[in-house]
């Protein structure tokens, strides 16, 4: 999947904030090897490094475009091109990090308890995923996709991973000594014409434009753009309320 830095970090306060949030409930105090998993830009991975400023860091990312903007950041840190699926470290890490990153992978319950194998002992594996799959945004775009002509085209085209909070519970209890989670619902309210469909563009709707030629992107795109219209409409302000409810797990080893 192609992914735009810029596109992606048109909305750079509201999608770093929540690795700012994870890391403050992370429990320790002086990690030494850190890794950032599905680093894209380096926005997340600059937190890391300032919060651990005597660690070896590291930023592992499968989109050369993100890598090289991660490249050119000047953050502090060892950059990977990898995907987290292949991903098979030699040595274990204090601290596995990723934000907004591990809802794309499928098969949480094969995926997490091989992470927490990556983690050293009294080290943590901390992570957020958005769970707001079912928000307007995204019931829209499945609506426009599986309605269309173009609906053979987007039969695999995104599929829902997150899981309930309760089962990251039974996948992780056994294999920590401590467990964080917990949800919070942003009420992100968003500035400037279409902000929704700005937003989504950058992250949601890839899976969903890339397999169209650029006339049906055109008529894909008018009619999600009507339907966000009514789903998400401006206040007199001009500003645009857009709720988004993210899953976060602090996993002690």
């Amino acid at each position: 999947m192609s992914w735009d830095p810029d596109v992606y970090m048109k909305f750079a306060n509201e999608r770093t904030r929540p690795a700012i949030e994870l890391l403050a409930r992370v429990p320790l105090e002086a990690p030494s090897r850190v890794i950032d998993l599905g680093c894209g830009p380096g926005n997340s991975t600059a937190i890391l490094a300032a919060r651990c400023p005597h660690a070896k860091i590291e930023g592992l990312e499968s989109s050369p475009d993100m890598l090289t903007k991660a490249r050119a950041s000047g953050v502090r840190a060892n950059w990977i091109e990898s995907d987290i699926e292949s991903w098979c470290p030699e040595k274990r890490y204090d601290l596995v990090f990723s934000n907004a990153t591990l809802h794309w992978i499928p098969n949480h319950r094969v995926l997490l308890p091989r992470l927490m194998n990556c983690v050293a002992e009294g080290g943590a594996l901390a992570f957020q995923v958005p769970r707001n799959f079912d928000a307007p945004s995204h019931v829209l775009m499945r609506e426009v996709a599986n309605n269309g002509p173009w609906a053979a085209k987007h039969a695999n085209a995104r599929q829902v991973n997150v899981l309930e909070p309760d089962a990251y519970y039974d996948i992780l209890v056994a294999l920590t000594k401590s467990l964080d989670i917990w949800e919070t619902k942003y009420l992100q309210v968003l500035e400037g014409e279409e902000p929704v469909l700005a937003w989504v563009s950058g992250s949601g709707l890839l899976p969903f434009f890339q397999p169209l030629d650029a006339s049906e992107r055109q008529v894909f795109t008018a009619e999600y753009r009507m339907r966000l219209r009514e789903a998400y409409p401006p206040r007199a302000s001009g500003k645009t309320l857009f709720p988004f409810k993210r899953l976060f797990v602090v996993a002690k080893r």
